[in-house]
């Protein structure tokens, strides 16, 4: 069975499809469907995506007869016509970095992540609402999945963090909430939209993938009809040098042997062109070792791709260890001296929930 044609569908949507989301063109055609002039979805647009409207009744520059009419419709659809999420949560770490719980429509919740630093917001967001891929080290597989997340959605997050934080984000990494790879429409449409109507660059944003098998090449594909051209960073997460302990973290790897989703790696990159990421999550005690890192070494020889190493951030319901900071650098500069190139990724938010999904479980629970 196709992978893609299996996941999950997304909410029900009101009677009128969100504004966000759509490009200028669509906004302009859907202008003219409801009989007004194109310049009125110029406007739209400009309020949507520069100004982050949340309502239609603050987008002043529409006709007001028209603007109760919309407004009565999107009431009666049972929904906000822009498609803006309401803010359930806000919490803020000692180092800038800002989480929020978003609501939606049929009452569930998402996170998305701001971090900071002194030349760049990243905003961390979710491509559903949990995940199904079970990892034991993430606290959102511990809840399952509920559904994919539709594009006004996944584009929300973006625009809230901009709002919370009153900074432009300059980079999105999908490695929040859920397998991206298994919403893999909705996500290149997000991707399609953050560049078009905010005015990313491809390459300021990430899809990390925990790998879903013969998905790696349809996506290059997809990309390529979408999008035009693939020049995101696909970041896989091995997070273990062989098959044996991956099964242990990622009980999915069970259906996906590690030589063969490296295969698929290789397939993307001649596809694509673009190297692949490899997130590798250092567990104390359990793959941080000398040995683990040339094994990982040996993979990897000859790869056109970088590793970035994360010191695992604790959540309750395991008891791994985080890695003292002399095992990491060790790992690091194993590989570096073994020519895999090879980053550190600074741990952010230790004081506030900072591993994904635990802000939203400690929430539900309380």
């Amino acid at each position: 069975m196709n992978p893609l044609a299996a996941s999950p569908t997304t909410a029900e949507r009101p009677q009128a499809r969100p504004l966000l989301g759509m490009g200028l063109s669509d906004l302009e055609a859907w202008a003219r469907e409801q009989g007004q002039p194109a310049f009125r979805g110029r406007q739209l647009h400009d309020w949507v995506y520069a100004k982050g409207a949340r309502d239609l009744g603050a987008v002043t520059v529409l006709p007001r007869a028209w603007r109760d009419q919309l407004l009565a419709a999107a009431l009666e659809g049972g929904g906000g016509l822009i498609g803006r999420l309401p803010l359930l949560h806000r919490s803020d770490a000692a180092d800038g970095t800002v989480k929020l719980l978003l609501g939606t429509v049929d009452g569930l919740s998402i996170e998305t992540v701001g971090i900071p630093s002194a030349d760049r917001l990243t905003v961390c967001v979710s491509s559903q609402v949990g995940c199904p891929m079970a990892c034991r080290f993430c606290a959102t597989g511990k809840g399952g999945l509920q559904r994919s997340l539709a594009v006004h959605e996944i584009v929300d997050q973006v625009l809230s963090i901009r709002e919370a934080m009153d900074r432009r984000p300059t980079h999105v990494v999908f490695m929040g909430m859920g397998e991206p790879l298994l919403n893999i429409e909705a996500v290149l449409a997000a991707i399609d939209c953050l560049c078009r109507d905010l005015g990313m660059a491809q390459r300021q944003i990430t899809v990390s993938t925990v790998g879903v098998p013969n998905t790696l090449p349809t996506l290059a594909e997809r990309s390529l009809e979408r999008l035009g051209r693939a020049q995101f960073t696909l970041a896989v997460s091995l997070h273990a040098p062989d098959q044996g302990l991956r099964e242990e973290l990622i009980p999915t790897a069970r259906a996906y042997p590690i030589d063969h989703l490296l295969d698929d790696c290789r397939r993307y990159v001649a596809l694509t062109g673009r190297r692949v990421s490899f997130e590798y999550i250092l567990l104390g005690g359990l793959n941080d070792s000398p040995r683990q890192a040339e094994a990982l070494a040996r993979l990897l020889r000859g790869f056109q791709s970088h590793v970035n190493l994360i010191a695992y951030n604790p959540i309750e319901e395991e008891d791994f260890q985080r890695p003292t900071p002399e095992r990491v650098e060790a790992f690091r500069r194993l590989l570096q001296e073994r020519h895999i190139a090879v980053s550190v990724r600074a741990s952010r938010g230790l004081d506030q929930d900072a591993a994904c999904g635990q802000l939203r479980r400690r929430l539900a629970a309380g």
